[in-house]
């Protein structure tokens, strides 16, 4: 008899029924131990006992990330979603916002390792691991999932450009993972200091995320200087949400999330070949995250892929639901800097433009002002305050005539392009 899988989420019916079984008891724990997730039930009608398998879950009402940030201020520190005394947790990572997190890194981890051993990571690879290891988690579960394989951790972090480029040549680092920008940024530094890097290096392999990868940047990488790369999808607060496997076609979901693609307006499941916001499960008891809206735009397709997983894949992420970009790595919400301009009652309107110089994203801020000021004693106390709110700097702040923001504009343009 053939097998039948979820229409609108690609699962196994075996594995359709081990997430069901998870998701029934994730569910029940929420209500009597996260107040704010009881809140949304109960304003929603909906009962614990109603949701029985991952085909009730359109029930449950989405909780949207910028939602998160609203209930943290509303009931500090975790929004009412916390399980457990807030002594017991292991760490609290804080994302832009600020959105603070109190995430258990070793489930991270277990995803991470799935995801870089899929890819050919191995024990004895020694890997630069170029996320950061401050305030954010990437930089934790991937080194703990290196860990897990046996592969030796170089935990670079961000930045010291030069000191990287000696480190991957003394150490012949095997492995890369971070972004594909600061890749090319390693790449190409090490050509102005004179060395060749299929000659002098040993880098084979490459995990990037947090930007995406255009498919001229990554035929670069893979033409020009040899390096096997794998895209992946995640997010500081989910964690890996999918991974490429050798095929490149579409991302492989962890064994332990549900994923589903929605209607953003009414939180309906939609089907393959549907283009709708990217939204998570995930059954953490301590900090339990039901139908998560990512604010990713994404399919399913329902190609088997050639690797010969039949199971339903993310295709890729198209864009964002509302205004907010990532920008090296890091979400700018319009609210975000919206908050820092109230505190300037000097500046009337701002717009955001995101734009790609080589292989870096860069960002500008426009700023209209209501009357004449100390422009260069404003323009410090924006750089700083922004800086602060978003955890990336910009690369310009430009004070303009008024009128050349027009009313109603978007307040965050982005004008990359992805070839």
């Amino acid at each position: 008899m053939k097998r039948e899988r979820s229409k609108k989420r690609g699962t196994r019916p075996s594995r359709e029924n081990q997430l069901s079984r998870k998701l029934v008891e994730i569910v029940s724990h929420a209500y009597r131990h996260a107040p704010a997730f009881k809140a949304k039930l109960d304003r929603a009608g909906v009962k614990p006992s109603e949701v029985k398998t991952i085909k009730d879950l359109d029930k449950i009402p989405v909780t949207a990330q910028s939602e998160m940030v609203s209930l943290q201020k509303e009931n500090p520190p975790f929004g009412g979603f916390l399980t457990i005394p807030i002594e017991k947790l292991e760490r609290i990572f804080v994302s832009p916002g600020p959105l603070y997190e109190p995430i258990r890194i070793g489930d991270f981890a277990k995803a991470a390792a799935e995801a870089l051993s899929v890819f050919g990571i191995r024990k004895g690879d020694r890997v630069l691991n170029t996320f950061s290891y401050h305030m954010v988690p990437a930089g934790l579960w991937v080194d703990q999932a290196l860990q897990l394989l046996g592969a030796t951790v170089i935990p670079a972090g961000v930045g010291l450009t030069d000191l990287q480029v000696k480190i991957m040549k003394d150490l012949k680092v095997t492995g890369y993972v971070g972004t594909p920008s600061f890749l090319m940024t390693l790449i190409k530094r090490a050509e102005e200091m004179g060395l060749q890097f299929r000659k002098d290096f040993s880098l084979r392999c490459a995990l990037c995320s947090a930007e995406i990868l255009p498919p001229s940047m990554r035929k670069t990488f893979e033409d020009d200087y040899g390096i096997k790369v794998a895209d992946t999808y995640a997010s500081a607060i989910l964690g890996i949400l999918g991974y490429e496997c050798l095929e490149k076609s579409g991302f492989h979901f962890p064994e332990e999330i549900i994923i589903e693609i929605v209607d953003p307006p009414t939180g309906k499941s939609l089907g393959p070949g549907e283009i709708g916001e990217v939204v998570v499960t995930l059954f953490d008891k301590t900090y339990p995250l039901i139908r998560f809206g990512t604010g990713d735009l994404s399919s399913f397709t329902d190609e088997p892929c050639p690797c010969g997983r039949k199971s339903y894949r993310l295709t890729r992420i198209m864009g964002r639901v509302g205004e907010a970009v990532k920008v090296r790595g890091m979400f700018i919400h319009s609210r975000q800097i919206e908050e820092v301009i109230r505190k300037f009652p000097e500046v009337s309107r701002f717009q955001v433009h995101v734009s790609r110089s080589g292989h870096r994203d860069e960002w500008a801020i426009n700023l209209e002002l209501k009357e004449e000021v100390d422009r260069q004693k404003l323009l410090e106390c924006l750089q700083m305050s922004i800086q602060e709110s978003c955890r990336v700097k910009p690369d310009k702040i430009e004070f303009v005539s008024q009128g050349t923001i027009a009313e109603g504009a978007k307040k965050i343009v982005d004008q990359r392009t992805w070839e």
